[in-house]
């Protein structure tokens, strides 16, 4: 399973969002390349980059900080937020972003998945959030009707390369993640799944282990906050500990 950090983009800084609350921001660090740096001498082999502006709003707002970050890291970057038309997919892509994440774009454009999917075939990644199992869009700002599982199994026939599952309630509380929810998603579809919210602490990691086929864990909060530490995540997410 692989550890996978998380930098959350807003105005140019590396912050985090309680809960998705674009009004609870804590600023860690106005240094998103020094930060990227930081994780990837931690041994991490992926780095997970949203773009919070471009997820309120459907416009990447920070891409140039996220070739920035591309430009001085060797890790494969998956890069997530607003993303809603071709034309921004083709940009990532083009620029060495290895893995681009779609969102509310899954839910209200099945077309344009299914093309983007076409298009760059091992490139596109679904992030669904969800609260009381039904997707959240819109940087979490609406509920929708659509029921989790139910993306998941459309989104797996339109031919993603991966899945991000979040429960939002969990995310950014440090309370630990919801393994029922993420033990669901893993039965549902048969395309890798990435756990996202809650992990706080090496015991969170030890239990998102126990879920056999779990291709990889996002964590966000708790490598800032100190109460996890990447490295030796890493190392038992690689049973070198």
């Amino acid at each position: 399973m692989f550890i996978i950090p998380a930098i959350d983009l807003k105005d140019g800084n590396c912050v985090r969002l309680l809960q998705g609350k674009k009004d609870a921001v804590t600023v860690y660090s106005r240094d998103p390349v020094a930060t990227a740096k930081k994780w990837e001498s931690a041994g991490a082999k992926i780095l997970h980059v949203v773009d919070l502006d471009g997820a309120f709003t459907g416009r990447q707002k920070n891409i140039d900080i996220v070739l920035k970050i591309r430009k001085y890291v060797k890790m494969v970057i998956e890069v997530g937020g607003g993303i809603r038309d071709m034309e921004t997919v083709e940009q990532l892509v083009n620029a060495g972003i290895e893995r681009v994440i779609l969102g509310t774009s899954a839910v209200e454009d099945s077309a344009f998945v299914v093309e983007a999917c076409n298009r760059f075939p091992g490139k596109i990644l679904v992030g669904i959030d969800a609260k009381d199992g039904k997707v959240a869009v819109r940087g979490w700002e609406e509920v929708s009707t659509v029921e989790a599982k139910e993306l998941a199994r459309r989104v797996e026939a339109a031919g993603v390369a991966g899945i991000i599952y979040t429960d939002i309630s969990r995310d950014g509380m440090l309370t630990g993640p919801n393994l029922a929810a993420q033990q669901e998603m893993l039965k549902t579809v048969t395309v890798p799944v990435i756990a996202s919210g809650g992990i706080a602490t090496l015991d969170d990691v030890r239990n998102l282990l126990q879920i056999k086929g779990l291709w990889g864990a996002i964590t966000g909060k708790a490598i800032y906050s100190g109460s996890l530490d990447l490295k030796e995540a890493i190392k038992l997410s690689e049973n070198k500990s």
